[in-house]
C-alpha cells in the first residue's frame, strides 16, 4: 500500500492489481468474521482501516490528469466546435437575417423603432447620447451584471433546445431583430460610429459565444428530431453531451467579453484602438477554433 502513495494504481503491475483485488475480498470476509468476535475488536479496527485505504485506491482508479481542463479547451473544444460548425452558422444566419429585416423595417418606418425600443431609449438616441454611458460610473457592478446576463442568455439558448429548437430560434430571432433596429436607429441619428465602436471590442467574443450557445441548443433539437439509426433517447443523450461541451466552451469567451464591455467598451479609448482590439481578439478566436492541434501525450 505504501508504494501507491502519489502514484495510485499506476504503482502496480497487472498481476499485482489482480492479487490486490483478491486480498481485498479476503480481508473484507475476515473483517466480517472479526466483528462477530468480541475479542477481535483490535483486529477489526485494523482491517477496517486497511480496507478503507484499499477501497480508496481500488475505486479511485487513475488520478485525474492535472492538464485535463487544458486538454479540453486546447484540443477537445475546438474539435467539437468544428464538428458542429454548421449549427453555429445556422444560429448566425437566423440572427443575421432577422437583424437585416429589423434594420430594413426601421429605415422604412422609423415608428417601428419607437414601438420596439420604447420612448426612453429613443429619446436618448435623439439626444445623441449612448445609453451605455452609465456603465462608466459603475464599472465593476456593470461588468458583473453584463456577465450574469450574457451567461443567462447563453444557458437559456442551450436549454431551450429541448423545445425542439423553437425556443432557441425565438431567442436568436429577438436578439437579431433588436440588433438590427438599434443599428438602424443609431445610423439615422448619426451615431453609427459611436454604437459600433462600443460593440466591437466585446462583441467579437460575445456574439460568437451567443451563436455557439444557439448552435448548442440546435444540436439538442437535432438529436431529438433526427435520431438517424439510433434510438431517439440515445441520440438525444449524445447530442446533449456535445451541446453541453459547446456551452462550456463559451464561458471563458463571455467572461472576457463581459469584462471588456464593462471596462473598455464604454471608455474614452480612441475609436481606432477599440477597433484594433476587436480585430486582434477576433483573429485570435478564429485561429484558436480552427487550428489543428496534435494530441497531448497521455499522463502515466
Amino acid at each position: 500500500m505504501n508504494r501507491s502513495k502519489g502514484r495510485g494504481v499506476r504503482a502496480f503491475t497487472h498481476s499485482e492489481l489482480q492479487e490486490l483485488g483478491l486480498l481485498y475480498r479476503q480481508a473484507a470476509s475476515d473483517l466480517a468474521t472479526a466483528r462477530e468476535d468480541v475479542t477481535g475488536r483490535p483486529l477489526a479496527e485494523y482491517l477496517n482501516q486497511l480496507l478503507g485505504r484499499a477501497h480508496n485506491l481500488i475505486y479511485m482508479g487513475r488520478r485525474p490528469a492535472m492538464n485535463g481542463l487544458f486538454r479540453f479547451y486546447a484540443q477537445t473544444y475546438p474539435r467539437i466546435f468544428r464538428e458542429t460548425f454548421s449549427l453555429t452558422m445556422l444560429a448566425f444566419a437566423i440572427t443575421a437575417i432577422t437583424a437585416i429585416a429589423g434594420c430594413a423595417v426601421t429605415l422604412h418606418d422609423p415608428a417601428f423603432a419607437h414601438r420596439l425600443l420604447g420612448p426612453e431609449m429613443m429619446d436618448t438616441i435623439a439626444r445623441h447620447k449612448m445609453w451605455t454611458e452609465s456603465i462608466v460610473t459603475v464599472k465593476p457592478l456593470a461588468a458583473s451584471s453584463i456577465l450574469t446576463n450574457n451567461i443567462s442568455v447563453a444557458f437559456a439558448m442551450f436549454a431551450l433546445g429541448i423545445t425542439a429548437g423553437i425556443g432557441t430560434i425565438w431567442m436568436l430571432t429577438v436578439n437579431g431583430l433588436l440588433l438590427g433596429v438599434v443599428g438602424a436607429a443609431t445610423w439615422r441619428a448619426g451615431m453609427a460610429l459611436q454604437l459600433w465602436s462600443f460593440v466591437a471590442p466585446h462583441g467579437v467574443l460575445e456574439l460568437p459565444a451567443i451563436f455557439i450557445a444557439g448552435g448548442a441548443g440546435l444540436e439538442i433539437a437535432r438529436g431529438m428530431l433526427f435520431p438517424g439509426l439510433l434510438p431517439r433517447r440515445d441520440s438525444l443523450a449524445q447530442a446533449g453531451g456535445r451541446a453541453a461541451q459547446l456551452l462550456l466552451g463559451t464561458v471563458p469567451l463571455l467572461l472576457v467579453a463581459g469584462s471588456i464591455e464593462g471596462f473598455i467598451s464604454p471608455s474614452a479609448l480612441p475609436v481606432s484602438l477599440k477597433f484594433l482590439l476587436a480585430a486582434v481578439l477576433f483573429t485570435a478566436l478564429v485561429v484558436y477554433l480552427n487550428r489543428a492541434r496534435e494530441p497531448l501525450p497521455e499522463t502515466r
